[in-house]
């Protein structure tokens, strides 16, 4: 389920949130600000904020045609071979790491982060989904069904019953 980049429950075309009259949702870029005043109940009585979500278009598929007719149109394709596009990639994750850099913890949301350094950042995190799709698509990865798997494999590797709450990798947890 996605929404533009906005948050579940986020502003209607009204600019108002679901179910308030008067509560607003920022959404800078694509990224909630936090503002909105929706959120839900966990277990316990704690409040956690609705989950962003994605846009439903385009989608992986519809990225990686795109960037291939792109590649294609300027003969790149010399050039963009698994190892120089796992090197490029790693580079703008350089980027996208730049961004982060000297700032201390980031609070979910980037609610201290002007326009320009939003929009910076979905520029530099565009580049590394384009390079890895690219790359997937070398490489004959069929990326959304790798994802399905590795996730089936992280849920084997990591019950939530048994690393509930835990950053401890997976080798030292004992049955």
């Amino acid at each position: 389920m996605a929404t533009n980049g906005k948050v579940t429950h986020g502003p209607n075309d009204d600019g108002k949130c679901a179910g308030s009259p008067h509560s607003h949702s920022a959404v800078v870029n694509g990224a909630d600000t936090g503002s909105s005043s929706h959120s839900k109940l966990q277990n316990g009585g704690a409040v956690e904020p609705q989950r962003f979500t994605f846009s439903p278009e385009p989608t992986m598929e519809d990225i990686r045609r795109r960037q291939a007719e792109f590649t294609d149109e300027r003969d790149w394709n010399k050039f963009h071979q698994p190892r120089n596009l796992l090197l490029a990639m790693v580079g703008e994750v350089g980027e996208v790491a730049e961004l982060f850099q000297w700032r201390g913890e980031v609070a979910e949301g980037l609610p201290d982060w002007t326009e320009s350094e939003r929009e910076q950042l979905a520029h530099e995190l565009s580049d590394v989904l384009i390079y890895l799709v690219e790359l997937a698509e070398k490489c004959r990865v069929d990326l959304p069904q790798a994802v399905l798997r590795k996730m089936a494999l992280n849920r084997l590797k990591y019950p939530a019953n048994k690393v509930h709450g835990s950053a401890k990798k997976y080798t030292e947890y004992k049955d």
